[in-house]
């Protein structure tokens, strides 16, 4: 979801280096699953949102299956009265059951519309398998890493654009000043180190609590700011009223824990001298953003998702890997070696600037842009 908006305020924000006449107003609707979270986060945008039914296939048990079939189904058949409303130039897709429907639907020009070009973004390194079946309508991809070319060598139009970022984390300056100020920002101190822990927008129940256990050990050395998702909150406040008995005033003040962050995200982010977190596709923008060593635990119930991004950083020298049913065991003496080699987490961090992309969403935005162009003359009006 977040890469999209990225791309949808390049859109907004700044004219193409190619762009359209001037007389075409970008419109845009976005086209969602049900009952999920997206729906009030993009109307909170300001983007109007047309939700339609899918449904996973691949690895559904047999008693699912026919249920799932014929929500895709009926959002084939959504998918239909949406393109012959809007009758878009562009699609753009990000991922999710939604895109199959969609996409399948956008190849039917006899049911009363021009048929859209198409725009699929793969954030993963590894595609999932609604990208992997969609791209091959596509008339473009955009990856995020070289690495992604591999599983679409079948395709003969395949951009390496980076991860899209948005625009205000963008706007903040680097350096060690902005990082005193990140600090000032999030009540932190300025001169000990901080360890940012990302538990995930919903939680990540076994980063939270090998934290936990942890903390005695590391708030002695450090301050923690702790991002525990929302689904965990209320045993983080829990646990944050029993610190004090456990630790020091002092010492149980430098734990920051928060459910969520949008706006402070960034000063999260560049506050931190070493970050431990999944290794989902955002570890692939965000991180190489604000050059942030991290300690990466692949969620192990993702496929192979989130191990293909996280050997990505690590081989290049950015990141360490830790299993998942290893992190109550390696997690305090890896975060202790790493604070206490100064030299090395340099490295790490000068290794993870280096995969930084920050005109990704511009790219992508440039990208839509130029689909327009090929497919209606100038004068025509612009969706996305």
């Amino acid at each position: 979801m977040y890469p999209a908006l990225s791309v949808l305020q390049a859109l907004r924000d700044a004219e193409p280096s190619q762009p359209v006449s001037p007389d075409q107003d970008l419109t845009v609707l976005w086209v969602g699953g049900e009952k999920g979270m997206e729906a009030g986060l993009v109307q909170r945008e300001g983007i109007p949102f047309q939700a339609i039914p899918a449904a996973g296939v691949h690895g559904v048990g047999l008693r699912a299956l026919p249920g799932n079939l014929l929500r895709l189904a009926r959002g084939f058949f959504a998918s239909l009265g949406i393109l012959r409303r809007f009758k878009p130039d562009v699609l753009f897709f990000t991922g999710g059951y939604v895109a199959a429907p969609l996409m399948l639907a956008s190849r039917m020009p006899a049911m009363g519309f021009t048929r859209p070009r198409s725009l699929v973004y793969v954030p993963d390194i590894q595609p999932g398998l609604a990208l992997k079946f969609i791209s091959r309508f596509a008339d473009q991809i955009a990856v995020t890493v070289a690495e992604s070319r591999r599983y679409f060598h079948r395709h003969s139009d395949v951009v390496v654009t980076g991860y899209p970022l948005r625009q205000d984390l963008l706007r903040l300056r680097q350096g060690r000043e902005a990082r005193l100020q990140a600090r000032r920002d999030l009540g932190l101190l300025p001169d000990l180190p901080v360890f940012l822990v990302l538990g995930g927008s919903k939680g990540a129940v076994s980063i939270n609590r090998a934290l936990f256990a942890a903390l005695p050990e590391l708030l002695p050395f450090m301050q923690v700011v702790h991002i525990t998702g929302q689904l965990d909150w209320s045993q983080i406040e829990k646990f944050q009223q029993s610190l004090p008995g456990a630790l020091s005033p002092e010492l149980s003040a430098r734990y920051h824990p928060f459910p969520y962050l949008h706006e402070e995200m960034g000063s999260a982010l560049a506050s931190a001298d070493l970050a431990l977190a999944r290794a989902g596709a955002s570890t692939l923008g965000e991180l190489p953003l604000f050059g942030l060593p991290a300690i990466l635990v692949p969620y192990p119930y993702a496929w192979k998702y989130q191990k293909v991004n996280a050997d990505y950083l690590v081989s290049r020298g950015a990141a360490l890997l830790i299993q998942n049913q290893d992190l109550s065991d390696q997690l305090i003496p890896t975060v202790k070696s790493l604070i206490a080699d100064p030299s090395r987490l340099e490295a790490m961090r000068a290794a993870m600037k280096q995969l930084a992309r920050p005109q990704a969403a511009r790219q992508m935005a440039d990208l839509i842009h130029q689909l327009v162009n090929r497919t209606r003359p100038t004068g025509a009006q612009q969706g996305t």
